[in-house]
């Protein structure tokens, strides 16, 4: 039983991504991080550099990439969507 729940919670969890080509299709260079998070939820990882931070949403076959300079998009690309 406690497979078949776990299971069941995991395909939900997938179905309800917010990496897909629609939210994709949202974003545009100049808009504020929180709005990128609006759309898309907190990112699986964010890597701070000097003047940007490189943040991805998704896994390694399925993602968002957004790079942000003072927090506004500079730059976007998607993989597998």
């Amino acid at each position: 039983m406690k497979k078949i729940i776990l299971i069941a919670a995991v395909f939900l969890l997938s179905a309800c991504s917010k990496v897909t080509l629609e939210n994709y299709e949202q974003i545009q260079v100049g808009m504020d991080k929180k709005e990128i998070e609006a759309i898309l939820g907190n990112a699986s990882q964010c890597d701070e550099k000097t003047l940007h931070t490189n943040c991805t949403w998704g896994n390694d076959s399925k993602n968002i990439k957004v790079t942000f300079v003072a927090d506004k998009v500079t730059l976007f690309s998607e993989q597998g969507l």
